[in-house]
């Protein structure tokens, strides 16, 4: 053979040259068992790569802390602020089924996920068996991801009155085809995120984490108030507790006022498999770390600017650093500073922890930069938007979306 010349691959059971001087080569001792032909060879590999991937029916996130799904602030690049904090399990924001399957790219882009989340999941709304079921057999194509979980806590009228959301609480048949349609489809777990009820004193869920269960989810978050209630009361904890037992063996998550790891604590002493952080986190994404270390975290001001500028960062890498990216991540950043302004620094209070219902009074802060974000005016907001990303364009308006009651 010429030098440098590449020797042929063998046949099964074959041989080589058998002229004078050439190699002696003989085939590899595999036991009989495992021996094939080629054609079979081929034919199993090909088989085998036409097969759907085995389905994962179980989600083991008991004790980690999961960051809620939330409208328009639980963005990318606050989810990676979050992550960096000690968030253990992240969703995407609520998407709409019907945006989706019509193919809005905007609604697509709720999906994305980023390479730090690494247990992470997408949230659908929908009302209706086909269209969620579709929806799901076109995620399991598309899109990487480690569970879908269904939204049946919305408390919006636009989507309750359409039947999604907190309104499949009360319509059990269309409920129950969607999850099995969806289960059907799916090769990650299916979750469920429900209200205590739709009115205020008349809890459903006890009566319906059974059926979940039987229907095949993996995990429900129970996030602890009705529709009708709203923000206005304190989030009923007692009857999370009550629920962990009606859902077992399934584990039940339990969603509803923690800021802090005394909270955080309470919450676990009821039995849940673990916590849902969401408002929370919009006021101090640090908690996670204070759950963790199981402390008070008395952050300057300066440190919560670099929090603020690194989201900026991120915030530009994920819609652009063009006029209009720098534009979209103002509006995120001032959607989040309508939150963050209700955080009271722990250097500050007479008792601690603060209780997530406590309006904080005006105060002067310790320097210039901790009073400015203790304001609740929008215009302050801005200021603080451009220290981190210029000037706002010309007859610049701002309204935050969110308008919790406790802080009308």
């Amino acid at each position: 053979m010429a030098e440098g010349t590449a020797e042929a691959p063998l046949e099964n059971g074959g041989g080589g040259d058998s002229g004078a001087g050439a190699l002696e080569r003989g085939v590899a001792p595999i036991k009989p068992q495992y021996l094939t032909t080629k054609e079979q060879f081929h034919q199993f590999l090909e088989a085998k790569g036409q097969e759907k991937p085995c389905r994962e029916t179980e989600l083991d996130i008991r004790g980690k802390l999961y960051l809620a799904p939330l409208t328009t602030c639980g963005n990318l690049p606050f989810r990676r602020i979050c992550k960096r904090f000690g968030a253990d399990v992240t969703c995407g924001e609520m998407a709409v089924c019907t945006n989706l399957l019509q193919g809005q790219m905007s609604e697509w882009a709720l999906l994305k996920r980023h390479q730090c989340e690494d247990i992470f999941g997408v949230q659908l709304e929908g009302a209706f068996p086909d269209t969620m079921t579709k929806c799901a057999e076109l995620l399991s194509r598309t899109v990487e991801v480690d569970f879908v979980d269904i939204n049946v806590g919305c408390p919006i009228d636009l989507v309750y009155k359409k039947g999604g959301g907190c309104a499949l609480m009360n319509r059990s048949t269309k409920f129950q085809q969607i999850v099995r349609g969806m289960n059907q489809v799916l090769d990650v777990p299916l979750t469920v995120k429900i209200r205590t009820g739709v009115q205020e004193r008349v809890n459903l869920a006890h009566r319906l984490l059974p059926e979940l269960r039987d229907w095949g989810v993996a995990l429900v978050t129970l996030h602890g108030r009705s529709r009708e209630q709203r923000y206005t009361k304190l989030a009923d904890w007692q009857y999370i507790e009550e629920c962990v037992e009606a859902a077992s063996p399934m584990p039940l998550f339990g969603n509803g006022d923690i800021l802090s790891f005394e909270d955080a604590n309470r919450a676990m002493q009821t039995g849940v498999a673990g916590i849902m952080i969401a408002r929370g986190a919009l006021l101090k994404p640090w908690l996670f770390t204070e759950i963790k270390e199981q402390r008070h975290w008395d952050i300057s001001s300066s440190e919560r600017l670099d929090i603020l500028r690194d989201f900026t960062n991120y915030g530009l890498e994920h819609w652009g650093s063009d006029t209009q990216g720098v534009e979209k991540t103002r509006r995120f950043l001032l959607e989040w500073l309508s939150f963050l302004c209700r955080y009271v620094p722990v250097g500050l209070l007479e008792r601690l922890p603060q209780r997530i219902n406590e309006r904080p009074p005006y105060y002067l802060g310790r320097d210039y930069l901790e009073t400015l974000m203790a304001s609740q005016k929008a215009a302050d907001w801005i200021r603080i938007s451009e220290m981190l990303l210029g000037p706002v364009p010309p007859n610049f308006v701002f309204l935050p979306k969110h308008k919790a009651n406790a802080y009308k």
